[in-house]
């Protein structure tokens, strides 16, 4: 089995997104992120909020997540947080997801199979995120939100992603304040030593159109 692509609950997802968060300013990045969430027809989705920050995506994901009848986790900085989250979503009638709190390792440990995350690019954990999730055997789609566009750039996913994942393709797009997207898929057939084997990873931005390519050297 793996992750495949439904435009039908992309299409719902998107345009339920679109209803609600109209009244939002650059809103377009959320509405990508939920038909994106939406098609990939994920069973776990997890979001990474920072504190400070609007709840634009979890309405998206939300939303994704109530057409698919997926499980909805976000994973919050402390105690404070989660109630400043918590008050924040109930205003505006949300779904209100799972929240848990926790070091990236320990909350990471206790989400196994995750195949749809979006980590906000402000969070000081955001390489311990990416780095200790339990990517599903079906593969996953991970992005990063709110990021510095140079950061984005330098951005290598082959450090966060483990020996029982290959990275499939990864693009920057310039939607919002910038979207970092991979496809994951498991590292079929291949061990952490056969995988280095391979040589390192190599990453190329092309300055015109923001989109990063990935090889081996």
């Amino acid at each position: 089995m793996k992750l495949v692509w439904s435009p039908e609950t992309a299409s719902k997802a998107y345009i339920d997104t679109v209803k609600i968060c109209k009244k939002f300013k650059e809103s377009d990045h959320v509405e990508l992120i939920s038909a994106m969430a939406g098609g990939w027809n994920p069973r776990l989705i997890v979001e990474a909020w920072s504190s400070g920050t609007d709840i634009t995506t979890t309405i998206a994901l939300g939303i994704a997540a109530h057409h698919l009848g997926a499980r909805y986790v976000c994973i919050v900085q402390n105690e404070e947080s989660k109630l400043e989250y918590q008050t924040a979503v109930k205003d505006h009638g949300c779904l209100v997801p799972e929240v848990v709190v926790g070091e990236a390792k320990d909350v990471m440990s206790r989400l196994p199979e995750v195949e749809f995350m979006v980590v906000d690019g402000r969070r000081k954990d955001l390489y311990e995120l990416f780095r200790h999730a339990r990517l599903s055997r079906r593969g996953a789609v991970l992005l990063w939100t709110n990021g510095v566009k140079k950061c984005m750039a330098r951005f290598q996913w082959d450090l966060v992603i483990s020996g029982n994942s290959r990275l499939v393709r990864s693009v920057i797009m310039p939607v919002g304040r910038g979207l970092n997207i991979a496809y994951v898929k498991e590292n079929r057939g291949f061990g952490k030593s056969s995988y280095r084997n391979f040589g390192r990873w190599i990453t190329r931005v092309d300055q015109k159109t923001g989109e990063e390519h990935v090889f081996r050297g």
